[in-house]
């Protein structure tokens, strides 16, 4: 699902147009500015799920910043661009991801469009979701591997009996290795 989406326009008829489409695909916040400069500070402190860029913009062409903002993997990107210069900047913009419309607009087309933004972030989120965890067992290995080599160390336990003590310690405790890892290692690090 979208929740937040930014567009870029400096073009009053497409935005209106795009707030419009956007209402109806039931985005919760969208934030509307005219300049990628403008538009580059304030996602230095909020991210959006959807960057909606019409070009041309009063700063630049747009397509520069759409294959910036793609590039970084947090938000879908549709770029807006005249129907003269599709074919040359969507050649250039889809390797980065971004999805290319020509002007003038079609809703039917910059509908799907919408769509297929919001199946990329639904999947891109449930990736970074999926990632997230990946890290968090990688940190809680870590954690539990330190505290066995503290238990070998100190407790002269072989790898498998300090294995066994942190399992066995967490159900008596009925707590998470981790937990139990890191309470071995608040002891014996001091």
């Amino acid at each position: 699902m979208i929740e937040s989406a930014l567009i870029i326009s400096c073009q009053e008829k497409e935005t209106t147009l795009l707030k419009e489409m956007l209402n109806t695909a039931s985005v919760r916040q969208f934030t509307v500015l005219d300049t990628c400069e403008s538009a580059g500070r304030l996602m230095l402190k909020q991210d959006f799920d959807l960057v909606i860029v019409n070009s041309p913009l009063r700063d630049e062409s747009g397509e520069r910043f759409s294959r910036y903002i793609a590039s970084k993997g947090v938000s879908q990107v549709i770029l807006l661009v005249k129907n003269e210069f599709f074919d040359s900047v969507c050649a250039v913009c889809e390797d980065d991801g971004v999805l290319t419309i020509s002007k003038p607009l079609d809703k039917v087309l910059l509908w799907s469009a919408l769509s297929l933004a919001k199946a990329a972030q639904n999947r891109i989120k449930k990736i970074q979701a999926e990632n997230t965890q990946l890290k968090q067992k990688i940190e809680d290995i870590r954690v539990i591997d330190r505290a066995k080599c503290i238990l070998i160390s100190f407790m002269n336990m072989s790898e498998q009996e300090a294995h066994r003590y942190i399992e066995k310690q967490a159900m008596d405790m009925r707590s998470s290795r981790r937990i139990v890892a890191e309470g071995i290692l608040k002891r014996y690090e001091n």
